[in-house]
């Protein structure tokens, strides 16, 4: 074996703490699996920047209700051979975008794992559903939840067990990522919630969820090695530094739901962190996830994201995927890091076969816990024809695809996708109640989102023409129909018998007179349709709309004095004409899924009422955002892409919040077609009177999700919500917490700690209770390695976003 394949690099050894303040950079493993770090320039580095070594990978335990189903995983362990323990945690090339090796003579079909995070990508006739983005930003428990059981239910009728998603990283620390729409919100406590949600909705329908990608995955740029053409690596992937207290506070928060939600699999991501790669980094899945958070499932790596052997499998790594060694793939013979490298490892006495087996018992376990043993259908022979990333020139055997073909396993999702889209249109502004639409009798459309798609309906880069429902990469979905607005405008207007005329060349409305266009007399409304393309393996270069989208609507408006703007976007839009007197409403769809016009019409006609609030902020300008991607070096050292978190846990509305910049429209920002107010005083009551709260948490054994006392409901916070309009519609109240002046510098000056929804009829009012957990109230304390609640009071708030706080109570939770 190769030392590429070991790891083995010549270094002097250094051992260090997670942050010692000490500077360091450049990292990788010896033989024995333990970590190196290289000292560098410690007038470039800061302080922190390399990972501690945390050995060896914990054994799984089946906590969590998995006791049962871990007893039959190791029954079937007890019948492998060693060979076909080492190949059960490789992938190899086959039908899915993810195979491992079936074992016949154990009835064990092998595992298919599917992408992605809104639909089966490598599928016909399935659903598109809303992006993680758009589904936070309906702030819907039960939504989320809804469109989790939902996309299950589909992976599971394909034939795929393991469902590549949801996706918590990217967080959102940069509004530039070229993945954040795959993900939820720039915050950790919404994106937590979502993860849960989602992975209970999953598996509810018996597919395995994936979490991912851990961690620190914060931008495209640079997220894998560059190669040169005799296939050494020139440049390591960038290096995501990150402090202690931010890593928790933030990045590993959400991942901390997932693994109390029970999800089986996490998929550890391309880039490097704090020096190490993250598929390698024995502090992170050793120490943060299989310890520290009690992960019972396994961690598989990103396609590709494997870059040694027994270093990695001893840092915490169970799956290899897809299976191939070097930059990306599978080499045409099949080798794999893994695979029969580990039954060579284990016969030499280099690997232990206790680490081997429980690489095995955890990749097993949500097998059997989930039921897939029993009546799981067989992979659908139609996804092998569509699977571009493994096409059958490249299977090194065949694959028994004797099921039905081509099944289709949308049933009635397609109502569900026009709800949940309908449910997070977020209203950005609404002059005049220019909305909802009142039977206009003349309506012009303009801007190329409008119509149909011209080039298809699978990811299609930043296509000119047509409504954009769905981003591109391996987080897209293969569409088998859209409804665009243009055709469901058409639909709705035909029952007033309006007039409906468009002009989607937005070259054309950019450069010209709006009034030389042959429109009849000035319109009732003016739609304007902009969009804004993300991808996997790009960061954007803007935070503007598309294809001139700016200078569309400076040329409708000095036409049309009633111009509402929806936009269909992957996240951020800096949004000039906001300030545009002529713009009378703006409407951010994001990316809807297949129903794309319907839901859209369903808002502007008043059908539903918007109650969609943003999981991000919306500054004035691009330039009042901070933490942007790291996109150039000037040297050409092997270990110099280096991404510095030092904007610690300042990221959105923290840092807005922190530096008292005025920002267009605030995290959880949303109008409606209605008004509601916070009415009497919030009360605060402890949830165990008899109990005194202690700033530590008790030391109990840790379960999925960490330490089970940091989930324990300390208070509950109750306020009341009146609907003082007149018109029926859902309301998002918002807890936020400002923590004690004790805590620790850095500390942001607000951060969510709690949400709602509800539907209120007009002037009805409804009571909304808040449980503030142990870890809601506390923070990282990086010398104990504990949570810990801060002496002081806290101020408690409840509004309806960031900046529109309507009440607030003080709580001294240690005195309480």
């Amino acid at each position: 074996m190769s030392s590429a394949l070991l790891g083995l690099t010549l270094s002097i050894l250094v051992q260090v703490p997670w942050v010692s303040g000490q500077n360091f950079g450049g990292s990788g493993s010896t033989t024995d699996g333990f970590s190196w770090v290289q000292p560098l320039n410690t007038t470039i580095l800061g302080q922190y920047g390399h990972s501690p070594a945390v050995y060896p990978a914990p054994l799984t335990t089946g906590k969590g209700g998995w006791e049962e189903a871990l007893a039959k995983a190791n029954a079937f362990l007890m019948q492998m051979t060693l060979d076909e323990k080492a190949n059960f945690t490789t992938g190899q090339p086959g039908p899915c975008v993810g195979n491992t090796l079936p074992i016949e003579r154990l009835g064990f079909p092998g595992l298919c794992l599917q992408d992605g995070p809104l639909a089966i990508r490598v599928a016909d006739y399935s659903s598109v559903f809303p992006a993680g983005v758009t589904i936070a930003s309906s702030w819907d428990r039960n939504l989320i939840y809804e469109r989790g059981f939902a996309m299950g239910q589909e992976f599971r009728a394909k034939g795929a067990q393991v469902l590549l998603g949801p996706v918590s990283g990217p967080l959102g620390r940069s509004g530039y990522a070229g993945r954040n729409w795959e993900g939820f919100a720039a915050d950790p406590y919404l994106t937590g919630v979502a993860m849960e949600k989602s992975i209970l909705g999953i598996q509810d329908a018996g597919v395995q969820a994936t979490a991912k990608h851990y961690i620190g995955n914060e931008q495209e740029t640079q997220r894998n090695p560059t190669y040169n053409d005799e296939g050494i690596i020139t440049f390591e992937a960038v290096s995501a530094n990150i402090d202690d207290r931010t890593i928790h506070e933030l990045y590993l928060w959400p991942f901390a739901n997932a693994v109390r939600a029970g999800v089986s699999s996490v998929m550890c991501s391309y880039n490097r962190l704090n020096g190490s790669q993250a598929c390698q980094n024995s502090k992170a899945q050793n120490g943060l996830l299989k310890g520290e958070l009690g992960f019972q499932g396994y961690i598989q790596s990103d396609w590709g994201g494997t870059h040694s052997g027994i270093a990695s499998v001893k840092s915490g790594l169970d799956m290899d995927m897809p299976g191939g060694l070097g930059n990306y793939g599978l080499i045409n013979d099949g080798h794999s890091y893994f695979g029969g490298n580990l039954s060579i490892a284990v016969n030499n006495g280099t690997l232990n076969e206790s680490r081997l087996d429980d690489m095995v018992l955890r990749i097993l376990t949500p097998y059997f816990f989930l039921g897939q043993d029993k009546d799981f259908p067989s992979v659908d022979p139609s996804c092998a024809d569509l699977n571009t990333f493994s096409p059958r020139s490249t299977w090194l055997r065949e694959w028994n695809l004797t099921g039905e073909r081509s099944r289709d396993v949308r049933a009635n999702h397609g109502a569900l996708i026009r709800k949940q889209a309908a449910s997070s249109m977020v209203l950005l502004k609404n002059e005049g109640n220019a909305l909802p639409l009142k039977a206009p009798k003349s309506i012009a459309i303009f801007g190329n989102a409008a119509g149909d798609d011209t080039q298809g309906f699978y990811n299609q880069v930043n296509f000119e023409y047509g409504s954009l429902s769905v981003g591109g990469g391996s987080g897209t979905g293969r569409l088998t129909y859209m409804v665009s607005p243009l055709e469901a405008i058409k639909t709705r207007a035909a029952k007033d018998n309006a007039l409906v005329q468009q002009w989607l060349n937005n070259t054309l409305i950019a450069t010209t007179d709006v009034s030389t266009l042959s429109i009849p007399d000035t319109p009732d409304v003016c739609l304007v349709f902009l969009k804004t393309w993300a991808e996997e393996g790009a960061d954007r270069a803007s935070l503007d709309v598309d294809w001139d989208g700016n200078n569309v609507v400076e040329s409708v408006t000095g036409f049309c004095n009633n111009t509402i703007v929806v936009t269909q976007s992957s996240g951020i839009n800096i949004l000039p004409f906001a300030d545009n007197a002529n713009v009378t409403a703006i409407l951010a769809a994001h990316y809807t899924g297949q129903e794309a016009g319907n839901s859209i019409v369903d808002v502007l006609y008043g059908d539903v009422n918007p109650s969609g609030k943003l999981p991000y902020t919306i500054a004035l300008d691009s330039n009042d955002y901070n933490a942007p991607p790291t996109t150039a070096i000037n040297t050409t050292g092997i270990e110099d892409w280096q991404s510095w978190f030092d904007e610690k846990l300042e990221i959105d509305y923290r840092y807005f919040d922190a530096h008292n910049i005025s920002v267009r429209y605030e995290f959880g920002y949303g109008l409606s077609y209605t008004t509601f107010a916070i009415t009497g005083n919030i009360t605060i009551k402890a949830a165990n009177a008899n109990a005194r709260v202690t700033a530590l948490p008790e030391d109990l054994p840790v379960v999925p999700g960490g330490n089970p006392a940091l989930w324990e409901t300390l208070f509950e916070v109750c306020a009341t919500v009146i609907n003082n309009g007149s018109t029926t519609g859902e309301t998002v109240p918002q807890l936020y917490l400002t923590f004690p002046n004790s805590t620790p510098a850095g500390t942001p000056p607000k951060q969510l700690r709690g949400f709602d929804k509800f539907s209120v009829t007009p002037g009805q009012t409804r009571d909304v209770t808040f449980a503030l957990q142990r870890r809601d109230i506390s923070y990282w304390d990086v010398v104990l390695q504990q949570w810990r609640i801060p002496e002081g009071d806290f101020t408690v708030f409840v509004g309806f976003s960031s900046r529109d706080l309507r009440a607030a109570v003080t709580l001294n939770a240690l005195s309480a």
